[in-house]
Formats: structure tokens, sequence, C-alpha cells
């Protein structure tokens, strides 16, 4: 695995997203977690919600169990609407037991997950109703660390190469000219979209 100053080596190839590496305050490291199971619920309950709001609302379910732990049997014996009060969404709710479940029937484990490819790791999560592709990178690119991924389909990497790059295309177009401009990273596409991220100020 290359030095993180060689993938910056890597990464001066794309003059405007270096420009923005070297702007930020922030050197960016990698966050291994081996809890893939852990991961998929914070993943889950973070969709959609600022960082603050995340944080209050995961100390209240993380609350619900011994020593701040959700296991899995404890979590689906969790009735909906103590769930619901900890200011998850109905879905979510939901969400957070099918992840459980799904941990109980299957193999989660880092050891497990760290021998397939990352698309077969994307569908293999996909499988349980509520992750889908976007929350499933997360996991690849963040306690995985996962080199090579490019989240297309997320807003902030949209908004922030749009303005970095002057681009005033959208939807199909937008990603076509994104994964264009990408492939100029490849395959260190992991850290060039957590710089993207951290250029917003995220």
């Amino acid at each position: 695995m290359p030095t993180h100053t060689e993938i910056l080596e890597h990464l001066k190839n794309d003059v405007i997203l270096y420009q923005a590496i070297i702007n930020t305050d922030t050197e960016i490291r990698p966050e291994l977690d081996i809890d893939i199971y852990h991961s998929l619920l914070s993943s889950i309950v973070s969709q959609q919600l600022s960082a603050k709001v995340v944080k209050v609302i995961w100390n209240r379910f993380t609350d619900l169990f011994v020593e701040g732990y959700p296991d899995p049997e404890v979590l689906l014996s969790k009735d909906h609407g103590i769930l619901r009060g900890t200011g998850l969404s109905n879905s979510k709710a939901n969400y957070v037991k099918n992840v459980a479940e799904f941990k109980l029937a299957n193999d989660m484990s880092f050891d497990f997950l760290q021998t397939k490819s990352d698309e077969d790791i994307i569908q293999y999560l996909s499988q349980i109703k509520g992750v889908g592709r976007w929350t499933a990178q997360m996991i690849l690119m963040f306690p995985m660390d996962r080199p090579n991924v490019f989240p297309v389909d997320d807003l902030g990497i949209q908004n922030a190469m749009k303005s970095l790059y002057n681009i005033a295309l959208e939807k199909k177009e937008l990603k076509a000219k994104m994964l264009d401009i990408a492939s100029v990273w490849d395959p260190y596409r992991t850290l060039a979209s957590k710089y993207l991220w951290k250029s917003l100020g995220t």
C-alpha cells in the first residue's frame, strides 16, 4: 500500500484538485474500524442529518444498550417506539433492526468482507433493506479505507466538483463529467473524494 505522501504525489496530476488539497488545514488519514456492523448502524443513523443532530441521536440510541454497544439481539428486542424516542425516523428505526437481523444471519466480519471486491461488498451489504449503494460506499471509504471508491451520487461530491471545476451540467451529463475528471485520480479516488468533502468545510 502506498504512503499518504505517494498518493498525494499522484493526485498532483490534477492541478485543480491538488490546489484544493493544499488549501485545507487538515491532513486526512485513514479511520479504520473493523466493526462493520457498528459502522453500518452509525451510517444509517447519520443519513441526511447534520453532524450536530447526528451526535445527539446517536448518543440517545447507544444509551439504550449496556456499555453503549447495540448488541444485535438486544437491538431486535427493543420496542419500535423506544427506538423512535431517540429521534430516529420511522424508517431508520426499521433499518437499524434490519442491520441487526443481517448481522445475526450473515458474516459481517472485517476479515470476511476484506476478501471481497468493492462491488461485491456493495452488493452484499445492499441486501439489507435501508442500505443502498451510497451507504455501502461509505463503509468502503471509511471503516474499510478502500483506496479507489468514488461516490458519484453523493450531493456533497457533486457540489464540490461543480464549484471547483466550474461544471454547469446536471444529472447524467454531470455524472459523466465527474467520472471523466476522477479517472485522473485512479486508483486513489477515495482520498480525492475525502478532500472534496473537506473543501466544502465538512
